[in-house]
């Protein structure tokens, strides 16, 4: 991985894309320039650089700006991690509910990333930039389970790819109020940033030029009271989309508190217990590793919050 304190110069060899040409002339790789570009840390000719497919002409002058990996915002800390899985290109982690993936506004230290940090000894992908090294995707603070981190570019990218293409295998474990009816099915629905709040998501019309494309398949598992135990596997990975397809079908996940109500009869129990947040786990991952080529799978299992919950409202059913 190529970091640097004062930028890296010089003259682009041959004509072409942005992106690739200065990933030949810099040696960092393509998707990490394209992160740069996108930051304003790239000039050609004296011109700040905004688009990775723009064409270059051989022998313009390029200055790269790559920030120092000592970043403050992503300092190593010695946090306890759960690793499932590790090599020289990727380590896959169980995360707890309540860890953020990686700092941010009102989450400078603490973070998944600060761990990893201090794990890894440094060696994280820097496509991401120094406040989010490594992070190929994200789940919620307050949802457990699993991800997978980069550690080289080479992972970084075919990752990203694998994300891109839709092809890893994604399962979510809930617990969502209601009993799904019909008890499998799709939620196909375009996801965006909601009008009335810019902190949520929300469904968004299919004609609409805003959000993307979500899609997500549930199945039943077991009926509990007034709620239900789902499966949601996963074609896309929006923010926060099994939260809001969910939701946008009435039958939002138990202890959201973005996205929906618990059943007034629930609520008492959800007290007693202490649980309070969205009942969601990220419980398979599945992809091709980006350099040996081998399928890998895992799984994680329900979280000791999670697997209580169920007991309680399987209890309270009968």
């Amino acid at each position: 991985m190529v970091e640097a304190d004062s930028p890296l110069t010089g003259s682009i060899a041959t004509s072409g894309r942005i992106d690739k040409v200065l990933a030949e002339a810099s040696g960092l790789s393509r998707e990490r320039v394209k992160a740069l570009i996108g930051l304003g840390r790239v000039t050609l000719a004296g011109a700040v650089a905004t688009t990775p497919s723009a064409k270059v002409e051989a022998g313009a002058l390029y200055a790269i700006d790559v920030p120092p990996p000592d970043d403050a915002q992503a300092r190593p800390q010695d946090i306890p991690l759960t690793v499932v899985y590790e090599d020289a290109h990727l380590i896959v982690v169980d995360k707890a509910a309540g860890m953020v993936v990686h700092p941010g506004a009102g989450n400078p230290e603490g973070t998944l990333v600060n761990a990893l940090l201090h794990h890894c000894a440094g060696q994280l992908s820097g496509i991401g930039g120094v406040a989010r090294p490594g992070i190929v995707h994200r789940i919620d603070k307050d949802t457990s389970g699993l991800l997978v981190v980069a550690k080289s570019d080479v992972a970084h990218e075919g990752l990203a790819r694998q994300f891109a293409d839709h092809s890893l295998e994604r399962a979510y474990l809930a617990v969502c109020a209601g009993h799904p009816r019909p008890p499998s099915g799709t939620v196909d629905a375009r996801v965006g940033r909601s009008d009335a709040d810019r902190k949520k998501m929300a469904v968004l019309p299919k004609e609409s030029s805003r959000g993307k494309r979500a899609v997500t398949h549930y199945k039943l598992l077991r009926e509990l009271d007034e709620c239900a135990f789902i499966e949601c596997r996963l074609e896309t990975g929006r923010t926060h989309q099994v939260r809001v397809h969910l939701a946008s079908i009435g039958h939002p996940l138990l202890g959201d508190p973005a996205y929906g109500r618990n059943p007034p009869r629930l609520r008492p129990l959800l007290a007693s217990l202490g649980f309070a947040r969205q009942a969601l786990h990220a419980a398979t991952l599945g992809f091709i590793h980006p350099v040996t080529g081998i399928r890998l799978s895992f799984s994680s299992e329900l979280p000791d919050d999670m697997r209580e919950l169920i007991d309680e409202t399987a209890h309270s059913n009968r």
